[in-house]
């Protein structure tokens, strides 16, 4: 009992203050590789728990996937963040109000929470035993809580939406394909026939014409 209480102890105590590290790093970079120090720790946890597949996909989704992608969005968009903290005073009341409220809101939850003896006796329907873990965790997550499972797909689908409509930017200088546009040109506007005369060309007065 004595190990797996030190390897306890020890994944979240790094976990907790990678975390902490993330919110209070000032480097974006260091923030993502901390996320990342976080994932690693919170998978070893469900390792001790015994849910070895939800392990396997914090690593191989959040570590792998999301984790890298924000870690490769941050170094190419090579965002100006001292421009972007140029505003922080001036919503920091905000922010302490909003900050205030939530820190009520925990130590209210903290303050009221009470471990139950027969915590383990409320669980609405027994785990099978002769089933796996990734089993288990399909009938319950696809099953019971599929209606629950779906709204959340939604509302990650819209704010991914969102956030894309957010940070889309149109420059004027960049020419884009309009497709109603194209579909709406007729020969008239698409060509222009010119005599011209023998011996001649084009004359340097035409030459806007042409080349709209």
């Amino acid at each position: 009992m004595i190990l797996p209480a030190l390897f306890f102890y020890l994944f979240a105590g790094i976990c907790v203050a990678s975390a902490v590290m993330v919110v209070v790093s000032r480097n974006p970079v260091h923030s993502v590789l901390f996320l990342i120090l976080a994932f690693v720790n919170a998978s070893g946890l469900f390792v001790l728990l015994g849910a070895e597949f939800l392990a396997m996909i914090l690593i191989v989704v959040y570590v792998g996937a999301v984790a890298v992608l924000f870690l490769f969005v941050i170094m190419m968009l090579d965002v100006d963040f001292a421009e972007l903290r140029e505003g922080f005073i001036q919503y920091l009341p905000v922010g302490i109000v909003i900050g205030g409220i939530f820190m009520f809101e925990l130590l209210l939850v903290g303050g009221g929470w009470v471990i139950n003896a027969n915590v383990a006796k409320s669980i609405t329907s027994a785990i099978p035993s002769n089933v796996s873990n990734t089993e288990a965790l399909g009938l319950v997550l696809y099953t019971k809580y599929i209606h629950y499972f779906q709204i959340a797909g939604m509302v990650l689908l819209v704010a991914m939406i969102g956030a894309i409509v957010l940070t889309l930017r149109h420059k004027a200088s960049v020419k884009r394909q309009d497709i109603n546009v194209q579909n709406a040109r007729t020969p008239e506007m698409a060509m222009a026939v010119r005599k011209v005369a023998s011996g001649q060309g084009l004359q340097d007065a035409d030459a806007a014409e042409w080349v709209q």
